[in-house]
């Protein structure tokens, strides 16, 4: 198990102002867990895994992993095994001795080191380069053989920089289910970097989101999808990601109303509200409302919007439309007949609503479907 608490990362430079790369994190990863960082570039993902590996020193806060404080020890003393999203290996050596580097170093037997080795090139399938080197190799290549490099490793932690960020689509595809099999198999605790939210859905148990240094949420994809703790998770999970709409916030029949414009507007009934969610409604006058595209329904329901785009990508629709000077975004799984210009009915309903106050935390989530 690995425990972050309170973790700052500060980088000081001469003449410059100070950057707070991670700010105050606390993150408790479990035993034999996958878990994704995944953000925006900058947003400290790759600052808490060199922290974590102890190629960046910790300006405050602890790090244990087993129970055993490390943020304090050398690297090389700490049992984590890292792929560098810049590959790092040894240009003198070739593949297989680069793959091997770590095993002759616990001075294991020929044999165990040419089985394990073998073992993973046919994994992640770089078996006909073994015998290459560094430079005559492409850039996928060699992230390929950092990757291998790691995960032939005994370690209690597993750290992947942008694992796969060189490879092409397909292969990428095909190593992700490979290498998430390796890991559950050994019963690996692995964190991976990733700006990539489909790796990070494929991979990872658990995703934890970050911004601007700070962990937003920490949750699995299903609840950062369906349980988003603020605006930015909103915002940030999905694809397309979630109707952000500006609403206007008023008592009526004994709930509230919320308009978002002349021709929309939705009802909520108070009593099958929280108790928090109905003070922060009757002490907003405005804020925001979420829905994600997947729960508008197309060309039925009474809100009308003009048709800005229409895409159909094999498998479903993402159509645009505009209604009271707001896009509204619905994916839809059938092919829709309509052209820009054209007007088409949508169907909201209050019931898929999230809503968020003025800091913009979450106060309603949507119902479960």
């Amino acid at each position: 198990m690995l425990e972050l608490q309170n973790v700052d990362k500060v980088y000081r430079s001469r003449g410059k102002p100070p950057v707070h790369a991670v700010r105050a994190l606390d993150m408790t990863v479990k035993q034999g867990e996958i878990v994704a960082l995944l953000g925006s570039s900058g947003c400290g993902k790759t600052s808490t895994l060199r922290m974590i590996a102890g190629f960046e020193d910790v300006t405050s806060g602890s790090i244990a992993l087993d129970k055993r404080r490390i943020e304090t020890l050398p690297p090389a003393q700490r049992r984590v095994a890292m792929a560098f999203e810049g590959y790092s290996l040894y240009p003198p050596l070739t593949v297989r001795e680069n793959i091997a580097f770590a095993l002759k170093a616990r001075q294991l037997s020929r044999g165990e080191v040419t089985r394990r080795v073998g073992a993973i090139a046919r994994l992640i399938e770089i078996e006909d380069i073994l015998d290459s080197y560094p430079r005559s190799i492409s850039g996928g290549q060699q992230q390929r053989v950092s990757l291998a490099r790691a995960l032939v490793r005994d370690a209690d932690l597993y750290l992947l920089d942008e694992p796969m960020g060189q490879l092409e689509p397909q292969l990428r595809a095909v190593l992700r289910g490979r290498i998430k099999g390796l890991l559950a198999e050994r019963g690996m605790t692995a964190i991976f970097v990733t700006h990539d939210q489909t790796e990070a859905s494929a991979l990872a148990d658990r995703i934890a989101v970050m911004e601007d240094g700070v962990l937003q949420q920490f949750a699995s994809e299903r609840e950062l999808k369906d349980r988003p703790a603020n605006l930015f998770v909103a915002s940030f999970i999905g694809e397309p990601p979630m109707n952000l709409l500006e609403a206007e916030v008023a008592r009526a029949d004994g709930g509230f109303r919320l308009s978002i414009g002349p021709d929309v507007a939705f009802q909520l009934d108070g009593p099958t509200l929280d108790p928090a969610a109905g003070r922060a409604l009757a002490n907003s006058p405005r804020l925001r409302i979420g829905i994600r595209p997947q729960k508008i329904s197309v060309g039925s329901g009474d809100v009308r919007v003009r048709v800005v785009s229409n895409q159909w990508l094999g498998d479903q629709s993402h159509v645009a439309g505009e209604c009271d000077g707001r896009l509204l975004i619905a994916v839809t799984p059938n092919k829709v007949a309509a052209r820009p210009g054209d007007t088409l009915p949508f169907a909201l309903e209050s019931r898929h609503l999230h809503l968020f106050g003025a800091d913009g935390n979450c106060i309603r989530h949507a119902e479960a479907a």
